[in-house]
């Protein structure tokens, strides 16, 4: 009588579980490039594109690679004709999400009524969703705040959040666990002033339990989001994320439940060779690619001359992958583990 063996069963988790967030001048399509080698598993965001770039600007703003997939495009923008017309634009491209940014407080964003601001026109944050929806079959998700200005109270999250789901059909929110200051803060003292109030989230995903809610916002390690995944769906990690991107190794065996060896930095440096030789092919610089790694050795011996080599030398004319193999041997070998 044969024996039938059990087949290995790998926890499948949403792409929401673990994502970076959208990071304007950062989260490029070579950062992302660089991200994926790192984590197979994580969900990658596109810097914010607004509407208008993508119907009348000149550039290629939906511009990425295949291998980035699973890859976020975050819009923003207010009109729901304007952006049915981007996010149908992005599934064309083979986008795998649209977000819509309601979360950015720069004054900028807000003369052009989008990001946080749009946190107070929740009915209209219903139309551009439902025209979305109607239009694409991908997931159009939203990154929002818990407030802004004075209305800061947790009705008025519930608020924000119900209309939106049940009046615009999104299903799927990230919140950063801070409120917004529209005026009298810059949006970078709208990342650290604003004080973090995760249990709000939490309640929020309570009082939602249908809804796919993921947590975003002062997150520095894999530890925290392990614990905040006891009480959501996912987190996002931003600028730790990008400023020691190392942590990325870890994401699929510890939130995707994966079981493949963690990449070496070395490994992963050189994993980026055949990319980085194709973009300069193309007229790319060096240093454009190579801003995204400077942090890949944080707190590790020889990471200072890695940074300050990449930096001297990546920039000037012919730089090549041999600027990269020289700032690797700043590293002392037996510490690449």
């Amino acid at each position: 009588m044969k024996t039938q063996a059990t087949p290995d069963i790998t926890p499948t988790f949403s792409t929401a579980r673990f994502s970076v967030a959208p990071m304007l001048d950062w989260t490029d399509r070579h950062c992302r490039y660089f991200h994926r080698i790192l984590s197979k598993n994580a969900l990658l965001y596109t810097e914010m594109v607004t509407t208008g770039a993508i119907i009348h600007g000149k550039g290629d703003f939906l511009a990425f690679n295949e291998e980035e997939h699973s890859v976020a495009l975050q819009l923003g923008g207010s009109n729901p004709v304007d952006l049915a017309t981007c996010a149908k634009l992005a599934v064309e491209r083979g986008y795998d999400e649209i977000n819509l940014n309601v979360g950015c407080p720069s004054d900028r964003v807000q003369n052009g009524r989008f990001g946080a601001c749009l946190m107070g026109e929740a009915e209209l944050v219903a139309q551009c969703i439902s025209a979305m929806k109607e239009v694409v079959d991908i997931p159009v998700t939203v990154k929002t705040r818990i407030g802004i200005d004075d209305q800061d109270s947790y009705e008025f999250l519930v608020d924000f959040v119900r209309t939106v789901s049940e009046k615009g059909g999104c299903d799927n929110f990230t919140i950063h666990a801070r409120k917004a200051w529209l005026s009298g803060l810059s949006p970078k003292e709208n990342r650290e002033i604003p004080p973090l109030d995760y249990p709000r989230v939490y309640q929020l995903k309570k009082d939602f339990p249908h809804l796919t809610m993921a947590i975003n916002g002062g997150i520095k390690s894999l530890e925290e989001a392990e614990k905040h995944l006891k009480y959501l769906d996912g987190v996002m990690i931003g600028r730790e994320a990008y400023q020691s991107p190392y942590m990325l190794a870890e994401v699929d065996n510890r939130l995707f439940g994966c079981d493949v060896p963690i990449i070496k930095r070395s490994d992963a440096v050189k994993a980026m060779f055949p990319y980085i030789e194709a973009e300069l092919s193309k007229g790319t610089y060096l240093n454009h690619i190579s801003r995204h790694m400077l942090g890949l050795f944080q707190n590790m011996p020889g990471a200072r001359q890695w940074r300050r080599y990449i930096s001297e030398n990546a920039h000037k004319p012919g730089s090549g992958v041999e600027v990269l193999e020289a700032a690797l041997a700043k590293i002392p070998a037996h510490l690449d583990v």
